[in-house]
């Protein structure tokens, strides 16, 4: 059996703010969510994709802890035993 998840990023910039979303679908339902931002630091030059990036690796980021903390609930669930999975 073949599954497909994907990963829709929604990013909102506001000054000097950029949010990052990161949601990860499975069968047309999300799974997990994550969140980052990034901020211009006044002294540095304005490059939203910069922003972009940065928010969106963190809300990455957050969303495998999150996903890998939802497996270990899994696990327990399954095990009836408290599991600890590092990355």
């Amino acid at each position: 059996m073949q599954d497909r998840w994907s990963v829709e990023i929604y990013l909102d910039e506001q000054e000097g703010q950029t949010h990052a979303e990161a949601r990860l679908l499975a069968r047309d339902t999300e799974k997990a969510r994550g969140r980052g931002k990034a901020r211009c630091n006044p002294a540095d030059w304005d490059v939203p994709e910069i922003g972009a990036e940065l928010a969106t690796s963190r809300a990455l980021s957050d969303l495998a802890h999150r996903l890998l903390d939802l497996a270990a609930s899994d696990i327990e669930a399954v095990t009836h035993e408290h599991v600890t999975l590092n990355q």
